[in-house]
């Protein structure tokens, strides 16, 4: 099964890495498939560590689709690497095994701790969409143009019927992250 997350993983330098992922789930295993061109990607092979964030609050995954936003974080207890002090619960890995091979990694990690702030309630249609949206803002390079347009408008369609404040936030800011970058050419 492929949750959606937010990794945080951490540079030789400290900086925090905040990025949308989907990883595939397991209560002791927990695989990562980052593209090789990645801070998450170059962060675990150097620090063999990250942590999985689960959160309700799609401004993240949106913000961290487009950029790396600094974010208020607390130390992980057992990894080199930080928690979002907003995240509903989080996973912190270590990593067994890294396929390097093109264009995505395979890195598969051991739950090494785990913690919960607070219940995690699911997501409405809005929040499904603005997570659709997220990852088609992160695919611009890998797919036509006019699709991922075409697929904005018909997620537009379903957060005007069922968002709230953040979630209209959240569509709004990948909506003008896409319309501000010039199409660039897609390669099949």
């Amino acid at each position: 099964m492929i949750l959606e997350t937010i990794v945080t993983t951490v540079a030789a330098d400290g900086t925090v890495n905040c990025a949308p992922m989907g990883i595939e789930w397991g209560e002791q295993a927990i695989v990562l498939k980052p593209f090789l061109d990645t801070a998450t990607y170059r962060n675990v092979v150097a620090t063999r560590a990250a942590v999985i964030n689960l959160i309700d609050d799609v401004r993240i995954f949106a913000r961290a689709a487009v950029s790396n936003p600094v974010y208020a974080t607390v130390p992980a207890v057992a990894v080199r690497g930080v928690v979002l002090a907003d995240c509903c619960s989080w996973r912190e890995v270590e990593a067994r095994a890294i396929d390097s091979t093109p264009p995505r990694s395979r890195i598969e990690t051991e739950v090494v701790h785990r913690g919960r702030r607070r219940e995690f309630i699911g997501f409405n249609r809005a929040r499904h969409a603005v997570i659709e949206a997220a990852i088609y803002a992160t695919r611009l390079h890998l797919l036509p143009r006019t699709f991922i347009e075409s697929e904005f408008a018909r997620l537009q369609i379903i957060v005007d019927k069922t968002a709230g404040a953040e979630e209209l936030e959240a569509m709004a800011l990948l909506t003008e992250h896409v319309r501000s970058l010039p199409a660039a050419p897609y390669q099949a």
